[in-house]
Parts: C-alpha cells; sequence; structure tokens
C-alpha cells in the first residue's frame, strides 16, 4: 500500500508543542477553535497527530516561497 503522507505533492505537516500553540494564538490573537479544522483520518497527518492537536503545514507557493497554515485536529 501507498504511503500518501509520503507523496512529493503533499505538504510537510508538523505536530505542534503546547508552548508554540500558545505563541501562534497568541501571535495571530486567536483561540485554538478558531483555527481551520482537519479531520484525524486525513492521510497527511503525522501517525502521532492527536484529536486537538494544532498542525503546521508548509506549503511551497507561487507568490512567496513557502507558505505556513495552521489546523487543528478534530475526530
Amino acid at each position: 500500500m501507498v504511503d500518501v503522507s509520503q507523496h512529493e505533492l503533499v505538504p510537510e505537516h508538523t505536530v505542534l508543542d503546547d508552548d508554540t500553540v500558545e505563541d501562534v494564538l497568541a501571535d495571530y490573537d486567536i483561540e485554538r477553535t478558531d483555527l481551520p479544522k482537519i479531520k484525524r483520518k486525513d492521510p497527511a497527518l503525522p501517525d502521532d497527530a492527536e484529536v486537538g492537536d494544532v498542525v503546521k503545514i508548509v506549503r511551497d507557493s507561487r507568490t512567496t516561497e513557502t507558505a505556513i497554515v495552521y489546523r487543528l485536529v478534530i475526530e
């Protein structure tokens, strides 16, 4: 079976630790629940991602070198 998370078109997904999450939320002046959501069953998520975690996704961008987005893992 193919591991989708290792495909070249899937951007890098990283689970953030609690201190980093707090810094990100403070920078954007938002609550954790204000973040866009991603389902736990999404095949691109790292295996260690759990419901309630915040994932940093680094994508290639046409206008900037990279684009960073954050997602809250939900069931």
